[in-house]
């Protein structure tokens, strides 16, 4: 069985392809672990598999675009969870409690004209 979902952070939009197997986890066609050099992206995107006690069970294919690393293995994290619960209902539970089912929303602020940034202003001369 192939379970596909969506993921998104920030600007990033990544798609989970699960199916049992052996663990391998391949983002855009690479290993996870040279996609994301950083430690703590690793385990962002493990910590779906490790709250549910799943690591080594499935193969995962991502397909990730838009945004950075951080915004990028955030959304393949909640694509992961989000497949896991469709293969086991069950598993929902503790994704829950670990808060991994939650879609972060915030997003840059837009800027705005006559500011510098989105809120910060010229600084205000009084003379």
């Amino acid at each position: 069985m192939d379970t596909v979902t969506v993921g998104r952070r920030k600007a990033s939009v990544a798609r989970a392809f699960i199916r049992a197997g052996a663990g391998e986890i391949t983002i855009n066609g690479k290993e996870y672990k040279k996609y994301f050099a950083e430690e703590y992206l690793q385990n962002k995107v493990e910590a779906p598999l490790k709250t549910t006690d799943t690591v080594g069970k499935f193969d995962i294919s991502v397909n990730v675009f838009g945004g950075g690393t951080k915004g990028q293995a955030e959304a393949i994290s909640l694509a992961i969870a989000r497949a896991l619960i469709i293969d086991n209902p069950e598993k929902r539970p503790p994704l829950k409690k670990a808060k991994l089912l939650r879609r972060d929303a915030r997003k840059v602020e837009r800027k705005k004209t006559g500011l510098r940034k989105a809120r910060k202003q010229e600084q205000f001369s009084k003379r």
